[in-house]
């Protein structure tokens, strides 16, 4: 596990660990500015977020950010030297993975003291944040008729409708033009299954043209899906074309407006929660800031019985070992694995992308130097619980705790799978300022910098840059974080939800051959 406990902020800079070589910039450092709690005189000028070597590291040497490797020296770095991308090599090293070694069960709330909000109790059990109605797409070739129909349904005209969150549309790129069979198809099937059946949706349509690959019929067949009451299908081919199509939706979602309507919060237990956890724009101080916290409110969740998602697999990879410590078995651990080595040996051999050592410009601006320091941060928001199940992209999530589903780093995707997995909240940290927002789960905005918050306060939830100021604690910006998700899922707007966001970001993952 990443030890967190030793964190220390001194003057300009951050020490997160006793045995580090490094410390994080606080604010600026200029040339000549001395540290005495370091006993080093900076050398470089050092952008807030960026690392500075505390002693000389030679060439070859581990460089440790909260005592966890994150690169090695290409070159001997004087104490004082900025550290970064120009002078850390990435290179693989061993990792021991410890399987279940680490693992503590979770101490959960007694039913009595657990925290509660207002949720949507639908028919199958299963707890909404939101009540929309869904429309998708099966194949690009339908994404037209399922948005003109969503589009019709404008706030005017469902103003007799207050309990109804909107009618939106979840279309897509793909569902022709790919393999008809195998892993691309069933992905693609089981994520809209996924939303078909969300609990944030009160009733869906699914759209297709006729001719496609993925035959409305295969979907349903492959996922059990059934059309019924609060699930309709149209094949454009069949019911007269875009015109008739578009028609017959807007009828459709009107007749099923009333009895969606219906709904009413109810008092239900925070163990209904499922929070898909996101990073995305990170910076030097995400590790510091956001992402813990964000990890401190998943323990509190966990406690209470909730669920936290964390993802993106190239984002965990080189600190991957201390989550399966903490697997709560050794075949739990195995899968996690399994995933990665998929990731390495398979799908990215050989090209440019993030789990081979590459970040985006954005996070290299913000001062992290590979994947391995991204990781190190990333992971965090997963918490300090025990991980008690992997999953694939877009499978329901059905284990309570900490949980990790195999997605790509990319947000849109990611969170995708997320929701299709169950998800009824997103939570989503941010250094350099992400814009993200999600249908038909709300998304809420952690930002690591005070600077950047005051900047994008538009889009921003929280100023988890209050612990980089000194003013709270990890754990108290973690109960604070908590306490949004309660509110957020009974019902308070996000800033995404008040800026519109989420129309456009479901995006399956395609990870198939186009012919």
């Amino acid at each position: 596990m990443i030890d967190m406990s030793e964190k220390r902020l001194i003057g300009p800079i951050i020490r997160l660990h006793p045995n580090d070589n490094i410390v994080v910039a606080r604010i600026d450092v200029g040339i000549g500015t001395e540290v005495p709690s370091e006993s080093f005189t900076s050398r470089s000028q050092v952008p807030a977020g960026y690392k500075i070597a505390t002693k000389k590291i030679l060439k070859g040497d581990p460089i440790l950010k909260y005592n966890v490797t994150v690169g090695f020296a290409n070159t001997d770095i004087e104490a004082g030297t900025i550290v970064h991308s120009h002078n850390t090599e990435f290179r693989e090293f061993d990792r021991d993975y410890a399987y279940a070694s680490e693992f503590k069960p979770t101490q959960m709330l007694p039913e009595s003291e657990r925290a509660t909000f207002q949720g949507y109790v639908r028919p199958n059990g299963k707890v909404g944040t939101r009540n929309f109605i869904g429309i998708l797409s099966t194949v690009n070739c339908s994404a037209t008729v399922v948005n003109k129909i969503a589009d019709w349904f404008t706030p005017e005209r469902l103003k007799d409708f207050p309990n109804v969150d909107g009618v939106v549309a979840f279309s897509h790129d793909i569902g022709c033009g790919m393999e008809m069979s195998g892993e691309p198809m069933q992905l693609l099937r089981r994520t809209m299954a996924g939303y078909a059946r969300h609990p944030n949706l009160a009733a869906a349509l699914i759209v297709g043209l006729g001719c496609e690959r993925n035959q409305l019929k295969g979907l349903m067949e492959q996922e059990d899906l059934t059309a019924g009451t609060n699930l309709h299908t149209f094949i454009m081919q069949e019911t007269g074309g875009t015109r008739k199509t578009i028609e017959a939706g807007i009828e459709a979602v009107k007749a099923l407006l009333p009895e969606a309507n219906k709904a009413k919060r109810e008092t239900v237990s925070a163990s209904h929660l499922c929070v898909g956890l996101q990073c995305g724009g990170s910076d030097g101080f995400s590790s510091i800031t956001a992402n813990p916290a964000l990890g401190a409110a998943i323990d509190i969740l966990s406690r209470h019985g909730g669920t936290g998602i964390l993802s993106e697999t190239p984002e965990i990879y080189g600190v991957e070992h201390t989550l399966t410590r903490r697997a709560a078995s050794q075949a739990i651990g195995e899968k996690l694995i399994k995933r990665i080595r998929w990731w390495k040996d398979e799908y990215s051999v050989g090209r440019d992308v993030q789990i081979n050592g590459q970040v985006s410009p954005g996070n290299q601006i913000g001062g992290l130097a590979n994947i391995f320091e991204k990781s190190l941060g990333s992971s965090m928001k997963g918490g300090t619980g025990p991980l008690m199940e992997v999953y694939k992209y877009a499978e329901p999530v059905t284990t309570k705790g900490f949980v990790f589903m195999d997605t790509p780093g990319f947000d849109p995707v990611s969170a995708t799978g997320q929701i299709a997995g169950g998800a009824n909240l997103i939570a989503f940290t941010t250094g350099r300022g992400s814009m993200f927002g999600s249908k038909p789960a709300p998304c809420i905005k952690l930002a690591t910098n005070t600077p950047m918050y005051q900047r994008l306060t538009e889009d921003m939830d929280i100023n988890c840059g209050e612990i980089l100021d000194g003013t709270v604690s990890v754990q108290e910006m973690g109960q604070r974080i908590f306490e949004l998700f309660l509110k957020t899922a009974s019902g308070e707007s996000s800033k995404s939800e008040l800026l519109g966001l989420g129309d456009y970001e479901f995006v399956p993952w395609q990870i198939g051959v186009m012919s």
